[in-house]
């Protein structure tokens, strides 16, 4: 079975802790992805949480922070889980859909971030059906039961 270093985009976007939060926008617009890895600045280069267009949406834009001096930590979700480099690629298949993530940060043994594998990177969607990292992904893109969801 391949590692997450075999499939994993290295060097992803990612933003800190201090950027405003209109720059993790711009960003998430110019890569059009939905979330973004959070790392200390400087030299440690540390993973220490996810920012997503939900977080920016429900934390500031609808909640008690002014865009305009908002910051991502005020945003952010301090919990990121994340796989290391060397690990199988299963396990980040099973902690994504265990999660309900659509992209998995890598890091290597001092947590510092390396890659991200998104669900793209493991299954492609006519492979899908057939396969069993494809049902997991499915499985995790379901909307969890007793969540509201849109009526037609």
């Amino acid at each position: 079975m391949p590692t997450c270093r075999d499939v994993m985009t290295r060097e992803p976007v990612y933003c800190a802790p201090s950027d405003p939060v209109t720059r993790a926008a711009e960003l998430m617009r110019s890569h059009d992805v939905g979330s973004l890895p959070v790392v200390e600045p400087g030299d440690t280069g540390r993973l220490v949480g996810m920012v997503t267009d939900r977080d920016l949406v429900l934390k500031i834009v609808a909640g008690p922070h002014a865009a305009e001096r908002a910051t991502v930590r005020d945003a952010m979700t301090a919990e990121a889980w994340s796989c290391r480099a060397d690990e199988d690629v299963s396990r980040a298949v099973s902690m994504m859909a265990d999660k309900r993530v659509r992209r998995m940060p890598i890091v290597d043994g001092e947590g510092r971030l390396v890659g991200i594998i998104a669900e793209a990177d493991v299954a492609k969607p006519r492979d899908r059906a057939e396969t069993r990292t494809g049902a997991r992904i499915d499985a995790s893109l379901q909307p969890a039961a007793g969540r509201n969801q849109l009526r037609t």
